[in-house]
């Protein structure tokens, strides 16, 4: 039996690891191997056949003030982690992102077992956001094998002397088929005179306090301006679905509020209908601009932390997007810290929403982002790669 551990953070992991746990129990079964996974992760990765030893999805946080309350219900996950690996060591170990559990994992995996194969899939996007004068995490030192998903990130760490691997981007996986314009509208009970906005604000707790006021109140004022504007806002975690009906409800804005379980179905539906959405940076950005979605993008953290992170740690990036990142040019709009105001999301999304021409632009430079992601079958190609480490001759 071949034995892996698989170790992620927040809802995102959860979602690529329960993929990726899907892909490996159907490479192993294609060549005869029986696998067993032990995961820290969450509950889709439990779903997809894991041995669950502790939900990580409630842990993650961006920003240093904002990781305070986190810090000793990490501490206590990787004590729990060291003992665990002190009595069940695995074949091998795979870490997707989650840069702050993973690299103290990785370094004990790498300092007390090193002949275990450590892979790295989903790396920290330090590629992209560098502090200072650009050092690492030291994941090379202790990843025997990179699994990149972008070819930026893929070339960043090739040339620190990392064995890498670019395999594509997951979302590409994920896709499937979406529902024409017209069937999803029809779905969702939308007339053809009415347009629909997508709110989605927050895929961790901090995100809802720091994201969602701004973002709902410029809903709202667009709402006012374009009467025959719907909002759908899906909770990413279950017990968001209150605290984003209680400020949907502070700003005067008419919004159905999906549960998480709800919204993960109805995911290609509400894309396939909608004219803009409202966002926060992240994964999201990407899948919406895979399924064709003009969005306007915004983020923010506590004056802290940005002073912090700007004075201290001298953090500075031309874009925070990874649409843009992966382009290298400004095509979704970004609005952060100080400039994530109302008046300025509603100056960036009504063009998008009333000038075709605006719309056709952003449409255009989806096309050029899709190009760069790779070819479907990331799963099956970083599962494969995975068990040519892993398993025993």
């Amino acid at each position: 039996m071949t034995h892996l551990l698989i170790s992620t953070g927040e809802v995102s992991g959860d979602l690529q690891g329960s993929l990726l746990i899907k892909a490996l129990h159907q490479e192993a079964k294609k060549r005869g191997v029986t696998l067993r996974v032990s995961a820290l992760g969450g509950p889709r990765m439990q779903t997809a056949g894991a041995e669950l030893l502790a939900n990580t999805t409630p842990l993650g946080a961006i920003g240093l003030w904002e990781a305070l309350p986190l810090v000793l219900p990490t501490l206590q996950l990787q004590g729990k982690a060291r003992r665990w690996l002190a009595s069940n060591p695995p074949d091998g170990v795979v870490l997707i992102d989650y840069m702050g559990g993973n690299t103290p994992l990785g370094r004990r995996v790498k300092r007390e077992r090193p002949e275990l194969p450590v892979l790295y899939y989903i790396a920290p996007q330090e590629w992209a956001f560098r502090m200072g004068e650009g050092g690492t995490t030291r994941l090379i030192g202790f990843s025997d094998q990179i699994l990149a998903i972008f070819p930026e990130e893929a070339r960043f760490y090739r040339e620190r002397g990392a064995v890498v691997h670019w395999v594509g981007h997951p979302l590409l996986d994920t896709l499937g088929e979406l529902p024409s314009r017209a069937a999803a509208r029809q779905e969702l009970a939308i007339a053809e005179d009415e347009s629909l906005l997508l709110l989605l604000p927050a895929s961790r707790k901090q995100e809802l306090r720091w994201l969602l006021p701004p973002l709902a109140e410029a809903a709202a004022r667009l709402q006012k301006i374009c009467p025959k504007l719907k909002v759908i806002a899906p909770s990413a975690q279950p017990g968001f679905e209150q605290p984003l009906r209680d400020v949907i409800d502070r700003v005067g804005l008419k919004a159905t509020v999906l549960n998480s379980d709800q919204g993960d179905r109805l995911r290609p539906t509400i894309c396939a209908a909608a004219d803009l959405a409202l966002t926060k940076s992240g994964t999201v950005n990407l899948e919406l601009a895979l399924r064709g979605v003009p969005q306007v993008v915004g983020y923010r953290v506590s004056r802290l932390t940005a002073l912090m992170a700007r004075r201290l740690l001298r953090f500075q990036v031309e874009h925070i997007s990874p649409v843009n990142l992966v382009l290298g040019e400004r095509l979704v709009p970004e609005l952060l810290q100080e400039q994530l105001q109302v008046d300025q999301l509603l100056a960036e999304a009504l063009p998008l929403l009333q000038n075709p021409m605006a719309r056709q632009e952003m449409l255009a430079g989806y096309g050029r982002l899709r190009a760069l992601l790779g070819e479907p079958g990331v799963t099956q190609r970083a599962a494969a790669l995975i068990l040519d480490a892993v398993v025993k001759p």
